[in-house]
């Protein structure tokens, strides 16, 4: 365990600032968390104090000492290594591959195509009005949702890849939460919402949750 407790730095509604805050809980990680505004001050992950913690001007950061990072796949498997108890990977190579297969549709497949930064760009420099924007948003997330469903079918038990939390689990209860800001229906993918439903009722999942984080905004 760190001499000191990790900082955090996120964004409540971050669905990848979500991911790690909920694999923290998991692993019962102290951590401190520091607020960053996506959308006050021009966006305070623009500052030049920001870019100096994460080139990237993204959330989350996760600071460990002299060790600083971004990218929430990147931060996971940094405390599945560092923190490896309890284990967010299965034990066999094939179901770790199976569980990063989940997390990777998720966070290559349908979460940067929803992205504030991708959205803004496309309402700015091509005119994207807010209708086009939400079909947009809904037919990329409904692309993905569907892939992750198919994936659930077949791997799943209690939860994404059998009936162990990983990883996985921890990629999709944000998906979720973000598909219903975007006014998705769940109902075409009723596995997905089986399982999200049965991780928000687990402790380190509430408390994670966006309404649960100091920086809320209703």
């Amino acid at each position: 365990m760190a001499d000191q407790p990790l900082l955090l730095y996120s964004y409540f509604r971050s669905s990848c600032a979500y991911r790690v805050r909920i694999a923290l809980n998991l692993k019962g990680i102290p951590y401190s968390l520091v607020p960053v505004h996506l959308l006050k001050e021009g966006g305070q992950q623009n500052s030049e104090k920001y870019a100096l913690l994460n080139p990237s001007r993204q959330v989350p950061t996760l600071v460990d000492g002299n060790t600083i990072m971004g990218q929430s796949m990147a931060i996971l498997e940094y405390l599945e290594e560092e923190f490896p108890n309890p284990p967010l990977l299965p034990r066999g190579h094939k179901e770790r591959a199976l569980v990063r297969q989940i997390c990777e549709v998720v966070n290559s497949g349908i979460q940067p195509l929803q992205n504030l930064s991708i959205t803004q760009f496309l309402e700015k420099d091509f005119g994207l009005s807010p209708e086009d924007r939400t079909r947009w948003l809904q037919h990329w997330i409904h692309n993905g949702l569907q892939a992750l469903e198919d994936i659930l079918n077949v791997s799943s038990g209690k939860y994404c890849v059998g009936d162990q939390i990983t990883m996985a689990d921890c990629f999709l209860v944000p998906q979720i939460f973000s598909s219903l800001r975007f006014k998705i229906d769940l109902s075409a993918y009723p596995r997905c919402a089986e399982i999200n439903e049965r991780c928000l009722k687990l402790t380190d999942f509430i408390r994670a949750s966006p309404e649960r984080q100091p920086d809320f905004e209703p």
